[in-house]
């Protein structure tokens, strides 16, 4: 991989693997939306930018610095994708799965901020799902102005652990303020560590998160996957299981997939969801239900 500054983008060349419809829309992330071009424009710890692709480059707004203290990482660009899933091509119908979602990226998102969506994904649509967050963000978190148009940052845990449930009602959120003031105020009082949870074994981090109100097994392992990178995290809802029921077995088990059963839960989803006109109902995620 390469990268060079010039006129208020960063070019990268030498990465396979990277495609924008397919990384921001498989349901991992939740604020980055598309124009006609192609392009989308989003906000991630804290910095706003428009990304786009020309050819097999890939092209960034901002500076080099911008892009080594934050999208490098965000879009995991050191890791090998081709070779993952040469890897995980262990019949027929991975190597079909595999082939379809050749693009997708597992994002290194803010572990709060991945928290606070999946806890809202929860029995939503992802239209609801975005618009309950960037309300969230347009009421609680910090103004940017990027290219003209008025964009916000993630509300702190902090902030949020300072409201109450009649604060949140322009969310319409119902139930699920609680489990977000909940989960700010463990989070704010250090009752739960994410930076220290993302170096757990799997098991402790899904304990932990699970204490919080409205985490169950499916919103926990989604965040584990999407906010703590545990990249062998394996989300399952009702859609998931189906799939894997009828493409992989009633003996499936996960660790055949490891250490990347993650990557492969989100080739199986995007591809039984997208590919195959299956029951799975397309509003739905792999965090919801």
């Amino acid at each position: 991989m390469d990268y060079f500054e010039r006129e208020g983008e960063v070019e990268i060349t030498g990465v396979s693997d990277f495609d924008l419809s397919k990384i921001f829309e498989c349901g991992q992330c939740f604020r980055w939306s598309s124009d006609e071009s192609g392009a989308y424009v989003g906000v991630a710890h804290g910095i706003a930018a428009r990304v786009r692709k020309n050819g097999e480059s890939i092209f960034i707004s901002g500076t080099a610095c911008d892009f080594e203290s934050v999208w490098h990482d965000y879009f995991d660009l050191e890791r090998d994708y081709l070779y993952i899933r040469r890897q995980l091509c262990i019949d027929d119908f991975m190597s079909e799965a595999t082939k379809y979602g050749a693009g997708i990226r597992i994002l290194r998102q803010d572990k709060w901020e991945t928290l606070c969506s999946f806890i809202i994904s929860q029995c939503n649509n992802i239209p609801r799902i975005k618009k309950i967050i960037a309300t969230l963000c347009n009421e609680f978190g910090d103004k940017l102005i990027f290219e003209g148009v008025e964009l916000y940052t993630f509300p702190s845990a902090e902030k949020i652990a300072k409201l109450n449930e009649a604060d949140l009602a322009p969310l319409r959120c119902g139930y699920r303020s609680a489990y977000l003031i909940g989960a700010a105020q463990a989070i704010a009082n250090g009752g739960i560590d994410l930076d220290l949870l993302s170096l757990a074994p799997q098991d402790e981090a899904r304990k932990e998160l699970k204490k919080l109100r409205g985490v169950g097994d499916k919103v926990a392992d989604c965040v584990m996957l999407f906010g703590l990178h545990m990249l062998d995290a394996f989300p399952l809802d009702v859609w998931m299981k189906r799939a894997v029921s009828q493409h992989l077995g009633p003996e499936f088990n996960q660790g055949i997939f490891s250490p990347y059963a993650g990557i492969a839960q989100q080739y199986i989803f995007h591809y039984v969801r997208n590919a195959r006109g299956s029951s799975l109902n397309p509003g739905l995620i792999a965090g919801t239900g």
